[in-house]
């Protein structure tokens, strides 16, 4: 039930329903959460507003129910017959993001049908048309630009019997997304769209029962599959006016960093910037897709099995990436924009801001109470910046004392020689 009380009233584990006045009067940046901490509910105490919404069934209830009305009388209150409108009425911020995401569905379904007439084209031996694709890379910019979190969320709900149109439009939204989260030129980053579109063509030269074969590939089968950057080359090689970008991440988004990718085998040096890009978006969007023989895996499970497989990619840009998604492998040692290294906190919702455990602090090189931060991707909250190793910071036994501090202990734990206290 939905209840009304004053803000002085706020206390632990209560669920905050909404808060009384504007939705642009309230400190927090939701408004829908549970008090979790004693510093939320001394914000929502001195918070000034007019009041607060509770559900009694999702938290704590109010101390003295019966001199509280509940926000769902079928009547309004006399006295604040504001009330319901308050409790009922689509907040502005709502109403937007509900606006995204139904644009963003619209998009990658008109996107994918799209690449469907492309690339059955393709099967048949007809050259692609650039008219075809860019308007398709255009929209995605555009969505991108607008709410990138509504377009990055949709396509992560894959049909798995479309997965290979699919799967283009999602490597191209996840280009584009990287490549405006570095910053490059507006230019580059299309190109980086159009070649994530079109990465993958050449499977139309590969039999769909080998694509979609629910077991085992024997030795035939799988070097079938790995001819197609050949075959997505030689079908794009002649079309009139293609980036050099797409060309190249077509051919070699397979290889990786330690030579053993295919089909040539390339050591690092000669990966360009772009292929490494569209090897990163690739696997991750395999990986998390669910497939006729296999289910997705979690972003953050994709994520650090991928940090894990030394070699496969670059790794500054594989941090890039992650950041540009908002999604790191939980146990990951990085630096916070607050001086701060932190823990990376399994997410258990698939959607959510990343959380980090902050305990040390690097400009006084020195413990500090470990605190439970969420990750903002604005300026106005704490941001990760950079991955560490625990040796620079003299951490010592990592694994220990990572798994102390995880089940809440500190950093005041005994200490290896050479550690920093």
């Amino acid at each position: 039930m939905l209840r009304q009380i004053p803000c002085q009233q706020a206390i632990l584990g209560m669920y905050i329903h909404g808060f009384g006045g504007t939705w642009m009067n309230h400190p927090f940046w939701r408004a829908k959460f549970r008090l979790e901490t004693e510093q939320q509910v001394a914000k929502v105490r001195g918070s000034g507003v007019p009041f607060i919404i509770v559900d009694d069934e999702k938290g704590v209830a109010p101390p003295d129910p019966v001199n509280n009305e509940p926000v769902t009388s079928s009547a309004p209150s006399p006295i604040r017959p504001h009330l319901r409108l308050v409790a009922d009425a689509p907040r502005p911020a709502d109403q937007k993001r509900d606006k995204d995401r139904q644009a963003a569905v619209a998009l990658v379904s008109r996107s994918k049908k799209v690449m469907k007439r492309v690339f059955e084209s393709a099967r048949l031996g007809r050259a692609v048309r650039l008219p075809d694709v860019t308007p398709i890379v255009d929209e995605i910019t555009q969505s991108v630009s607008s709410n990138a979190h509504a377009l990055l969320s949709v396509i992560r709900k894959k049909d798995a019997d479309e997965y290979t149109y699919f799967h283009s439009v999602a490597v191209c939204t996840l280009m584009v997304n990287v490549g405006r989260h570095l910053r490059l030129d507006e230019a580059v980053v299309t190109e980086l769209g159009l070649a994530g579109l079109l990465h993958d063509i050449g499977k139309m030269g590969v039999p769909d029962d080998i694509l979609n074969k629910p077991g085992r590939l024997t030795d035939e089968e799988f070097q079938l599959v790995r001819s197609h950057p050949g075959h997505g080359h030689e079908m794009l090689r002649d079309v009139p006016d293609l980036s050099p970008a797409a060309l190249d991440v077509c051919l070699h988004h397979h290889e990786k960093m330690d030579g053993s990718g295919y089909p040539f085998g390339h050591p690092a040096e000669k990966i360009s910037i772009a292929a490494r890009l569209g090897a990163i978006c690739d696997v991750y969007d395999a990986l998390t897709s669910d497939r006729i023989y296999k289910s997705g895996w979690q972003p953050q499970e994709a994520v650090a099995a991928m940090w894990r497989w030394e070699g496969h990619f670059d790794p500054e840009l594989l941090f890039a990436f992650m950041t540009s998604i908002g999604v790191f492998p939980p146990g990951m040692l990085v630096s916070v924009r607050s001086n701060r290294l932190a823990i990376i906190l399994e997410n258990k919702r698939r959607a959510s801001r990343p959380r980090v455990l902050a305990f040390y602090s690097t400009r006084d090189k020195c413990p500090l109470p470990p605190e439970t931060v969420t990750i903002r991707d604005d300026l106005s909250g704490d941001q990760i910046l950079a991955p560490e190793n625990p040796s620079h910071w003299a951490l010592g036994d990592w694994e220990s004392l990572r798994e102390h501090l995880l089940s809440g202990g500190t950093m005041e734990m005994p200490l290896r020689e050479g550690q920093v206290r």
